[in-house]
């Protein structure tokens, strides 16, 4: 008697924003998401905004979305798994871009190794490595640090420690949209002058940016980021 094969789960990263979904995801992952019938999202509704912007083979209806978020805990990931080693081939997508990066789908691809479910990732853009390949800053030595903390005083310490570690190491981290005027402000407050900093904004959309410029430069005239998707980036290169 043969033994049962487990699916397997394909990490499906998705259009930054409102990018258009064809020119940002290659045709072999287009191709694939098209293919698969259950996936595992943050939020079900962008999930399937994202399956008809890519013109799933569908009907729509009859696509299993289930969720996994900041709030699933183990039981709710071993359900999860429960797909894939019954033989299910599930598809990740995140709100983040990348599955599994900055994002809660790492906890089920961690179990899946374990169960010994194949996992392949997918071609797709990464808001970090495409800011960290257009900022100039250091890309042999870097550190990404997800989301910085939103209380005043720790988000100080967190950023003064931050610009200590950036000499000779680019350290990469991002914000809420809406939280990202007061981010702009804490940077120029609490690190250094000569400190790089590169702003990376809405990547792969119409209206996109990046500029890397010292801190003291960007406190002469700071840009509008308020509702901007942002990544912060910061080097100082060795004296």
């Amino acid at each position: 008697m043969s033994e049962r094969r487990s699916g397997t789960l394909y990490l499906i990263p998705v259009a930054l924003g409102g990018a258009n979904v064809q020119s940002v995801l290659a045709p072999a992952t287009v191709d694939t998401a098209r293919g698969l019938r259950t996936f595992i999202a943050e939020n079900a509704r962008s999930a399937r905004a994202f399956l008809k912007a890519i013109g799933h083979a569908g009907p729509l209806q009859d696509v299993q979305i289930h969720v996994l978020d900041e709030h699933s805990g183990a039981r709710d990931i071993e359900a999860l798994l429960a797909f894939l080693t019954a033989g299910q081939d599930c598809g990740l997508v995140s709100e983040a871009g990348c599955p599994a990066v900055a994002d809660p789908g790492a906890s089920l691809v961690r179990r899946a190794h374990e169960a010994g479910v194949p996992v392949i990732p997918l071609v797709g853009p990464s808001s970090i490595l495409l800011a960290l390949m257009a900022s100039g800053l250091n890309g042999q030595n870097f550190a990404f640090h997800g989301y910085l903390p939103v209380e005043k005083a720790e988000r100080a310490r967190k950023l003064k420690e931050l610009d200590r570690q950036a000499q000779g190491a680019t350290q990469i981290f991002i914000e809420t949209p809406y939280r990202n005027a007061v981010m702009l402000q804490a940077l120029i407050e609490h690190c250094r002058g000569d400190t790089l900093l590169s702003l990376a904004v809405d990547l792969t959309m119409a209206d996109s940016f990046v500029a890397t410029r010292p801190i003291a430069e960007w406190k002469k005239k700071p840009p509008a980021l308020d509702r901007r998707q942002a990544v912060f980036l910061l080097f100082r290169a060795d004296l």
